[in-house]
């Protein structure tokens, strides 16, 4: 069995390792580990110019695993990410060419740059960690995880992610514009050498096996279960959302708290962790429905009526009050 403490050491580790880049952002880099953690996928969605590249970076230099980088443009063919067989005249046989794919952490930089047709071409790799070449599978390293940045949908030259592609994000992941003083700290970090370029590795791809393997031991209630479960069977039944959360959902929320309560330190899942891991992680599987859209309804505002609407569940042993 993984021992907890030394994962739990690691896992803080990691985090503080990150903050010497990402500034004034310990949501999302906590967000950003807990899709690691998981063995998930982030999508990381805001304006230009707000750190996306560089929280994914960080996150590769940290950790002792393969990178690669593939930039998302509309010319992109799907052969360009899962690799070609090119025949080999020598030996009279066709031989598999690898793409970026075949990597432990893959940044997906500006996705939604690349048409549909380009986009599909991750599913197979993200759901089932493995890629099909002309009928021929190869498996893919692990850990494996995929971390996507893509820009608001209505900037000019972008293409919306297919719903079957979005359900397999584990998480979404929003930075937002740094305040004036933590802007100011990013000026003075960045004068004379950019603080990535000496970022140091805290952890092996090892120790992270280790880590996704410790989070699942982390104990999580029957009752908060329940409450898991009842958010997602909600948000199909709400009146403005056209297509709610699926199973994946369910099964991303469950996960997601044990490793959030990790990289906090407990081994105990509270319901607090749910219901701060909703948002990020239903938000992206939420359909608003055509009426909704009209009434400017988006997504997270439903997540957030569920959150209101679901009663929160009191462990009998632990002393939480159902309300």
């Amino acid at each position: 069995m993984p021992d907890f403490d030394y994962a739990k050491g690691k896992t803080q580790a990691l985090v503080e390792n990150i903050k010497k880049v990402i500034v004034g952002k310990p949501s999302a880099i906590e967000m950003a580990t807990v899709s690691l953690l998981c063995e998930g996928h982030a999508l990381i969605e805001d304006v230009p110019g707000v750190g996306k590249t560089m929280l994914a970076r960080s996150v590769a230099k940290s950790i002792g695993c393969s990178f690669r980088r593939i930039q998302f443009t509309p010319d992109l063919l799907p052969s360009d990410i899962t690799g070609v067989s090119i025949y080999n005249q020598k030996a009279e046989a066709f031989e598999y060419k690898e793409g970026p794919i075949i990597s432990q952490i893959v940044l997906a930089d500006e996705i939604n740059r690349a048409t549909p047709k380009t986009q599909s071409a991750l599913l197979e790799a993200m759901d089932e960690r493995q890629v099909t070449v002309e009928g021929v599978t190869h498996e893919l390293p692990r850990p494996f995880t995929v971390m996507a940045t893509q820009n608001p949908i209505e900037y000019e030259g972008t293409f919306p992610l297919p719903e079957a592609q979005l359900d397999r994000f584990l998480i979404t992941i929003n930075l937002g514009y740094p305040s004036v003083e933590q802007e100011l700290s990013i000026i003075n970090n960045q004068e004379t050498v950019h603080p990535i370029e000496s970022l140091g590795q805290v952890l092996s791809s090892d120790d992270v096996l280790s880590i996704q393997e410790a989070v699942k031991t982390v104990y999580v209630d029957d009752l908060i279960r329940e409450y898991i479960v009842g958010l997602v069977d909600k948000s199909r039944t709400h009146a403005e959302a056209a297509l709610g959360a699926s199973p994946r959902g369910s099964l991303a929320l469950f996960r997601g708290t044990q490793a959030l309560a990790l990289i906090r330190g407990r081994d105990f899942v509270l319901p607090d962790d749910v219901k701060e891991l909703a948002a990020p992680m239903l938000s992206h599987r939420i359909i608003v429905s055509p009426a909704g859209r009209m009434r400017g309804v988006q997504s997270p505002d439903i997540v957030e009526e569920l959150i209101e609407q679901v009663a929160v569940p009191g462990a009998q042993t632990s002393g939480w009050f159902r309300t």
